[in-house]
């Protein structure tokens, strides 16, 4: 049996182990010289970046990798548990460094944010709760499936639906539990974790944060990108083919079948089953233009972009940490700004990442290679380069605002990427980076399936499919289509 695989993004990579453990012959097919999609790396100056997803959770789905492929995960990849989550910092100068500990974070909140320890603690149980009821339903199997809905945890599940808060959007069930507007944007900006709007999204997605502070947050011993690599050797361990630098012009369809793949060089390759890690928009659009497309789903609201300004930075910071947020005063109004105005407000909410902070050779001797992003709207033909002159200062004014940092002059060197370049580099639509945005409570049942309800052996795995874009959800939806597949 023979399966080929368009894309060797995180999923792409972790459907091509899953499949060469079935027993099948492995194929996979990437335009990119380099596997990863998103998570990958670069040196610049004698600085090494993560280009991608910063944050790492769920790391179990990684390991299950290695376990199913009969390899103990140790002999290829190791990550460490964070005692802190995240740095806050607000422009009156309020900071909250966020435990990973529930009671510590509760501890620390109530001092910082003059609130009841309980009001916090009882907020982490519900999204303890929400998840554990959630997950299994709506993340780790397809929902396009009927026979999905009679399995026993899942009416179970249904029972408890009241209590899922899908008719209240995340902000308001926030501004329910908190009597702190600081706590309430806090855990606000968890929509940002799959590219939506927490002032649209359903409530249900006040489960995110347990991910942080019920399981924990880790740092993969060498980067992110050690993440891509482990894979990757072990895909080539266990027998799967890799052609790198190969594009697909075409999904060959024949009887509503998919049989394989033609390439731009005319070559056509036949497989028993196809699997499509490419966003599913131009997997419809380009690779199979003559068949029957689902347009309702292909014209979802995108979700967030981002731009992300790489820099070396001569110093070192005690105040900071792995992971940092700088919060706008009008998260509203920056929200409003990304998805209705296709553009960005003045005054944005920033991210810092230093992974030289637990991988001191990311940067030379004194300095910190700092990955700064902020959110920004995907891809509608925006006057880029302008945007990004006007995001750099309005970034180097939050720093100096919030942290008393005047950067500007310590940047050694400066990398940027923007929707633009993300949307040529990963075929991501629109540079969107999580395909569709979840600002609806449907949004999960109207995500494309993980597999052609119309095409038969054509399946559908990465951050554009069901269950979502980030490190976990591609990986489940990796877990997904090797559950659909007999």
């Amino acid at each position: 049996m023979k399966s080929i695989v368009i894309g060797a993004g995180i999923a792409g990579l972790a459907t091509a182990i899953r499949l060469r453990v079935k027993g099948y012959e492995v194929k996979v097919h990437e335009a990119n010289n380099y596997p990863g999609g998103k998570l990958t790396a670069f040196q610049q100056g004698g600085y090494r970046f993560d280009a991608g997803p910063s944050l790492f959770t769920l790391p179990y789905l990684v390991d299950e990798l290695f376990e199913l492929s009969g390899k103990n995960p140790k002999d290829y990849f190791d990550y460490i548990k964070l005692d802190t989550a995240c740095h806050y910092f607000w422009d009156d100068l309020t900071i909250f460094n966020a435990s990973t500990n529930p009671k510590e974070f509760a501890k620390e909140a109530a001092k910082v944010f003059s609130v009841p320890e309980v009001e916090v603690l009882d907020y982490l149980k519900y999204s303890h709760k929400l998840y554990e009821y959630n997950s299994p339903v709506f993340l780790e199997q397809s929902l396009h499936k009927i026979k999905n809905y009679l399995k026993s945890h899942v009416g179970k599940a249904l029972l408890r639906i009241w209590q899922f808060n899908l008719g209240k959007s995340m902000h308001r069930v926030n501004a329910q539990k908190f009597s702190s507007k600081k706590l309430v944007q806090l855990f606000d900006r968890y929509a940002t974790y799959n590219g939506s709007n927490p002032y649209k999204a359903p409530g249900v997605m006040t489960m995110i944060p347990h991910l942080e502070h019920g399981i924990g947050t880790f740092f993969p011993k060498g980067g992110m990108h050690e993440i891509t690599q482990s894979i990757f050797k072990l895909a080539k361990d266990i027998g799967v083919e890799f052609q790198f630098e190969s594009y697909i012009d075409e999904i060959i369809v024949d009887d509503h079948k998919a049989t394989g793949v033609r390439l731009d060089t005319g070559k056509e390759e036949f497989a028993d089953l196809v699997v499509s890690n490419m966003d599913v928009v131009p997997t419809y659009r380009k690779l199979m233009p003559t068949q029957k497309a689902p347009e309702r789903t292909l014209k979802q609201e995108r979700s967030s972009s981002a731009l992300i300004f790489y820099w070396g930075v001569k110093g070192e910071f005690k105040e900071l940490n792995l992971h940092n947020i700088l919060f706008s005063n009008d998260y509203k109004g920056e929200f409003d700004s990304i998805f209705n105005k296709k553009s960005l407000q003045s005054d944005p909410t920033v991210y810092i990442n230093i992974s030289s902070k637990y991988n001191p050779t990311d940067a030379p001797k004194g300095c910190e290679n700092w990955f700064v992003m902020i959110n920004a709207p995907a891809d509608y033909d925006q006057d880029w380069d302008q945007l990004i002159d006007k995001a750099r200062k309005m970034i180097y004014d939050k720093i100096h605002t919030s942290l008393g940092i005047d950067i500007k002059p310590l940047i050694e060197n400066e990398s940027v990427l923007d929707p633009r370049l993300i949307q040529s580099q990963t075929s991501s639509y629109r540079g969107a980076l999580y395909g569709a945005a979840s600002n609806n409570p449907l949004a999960a049942f109207i995500r494309h399936p993980n597999f052609s309800n119309r095409i038969e052996n054509l399946y559908f795995c990465g951050g554009s499919v069901h269950p979502g874009g980030g490190i976990p959800l591609c990986l489940l939806s990796a877990k997904i289509v090797d559950e659909l597949i007999e």
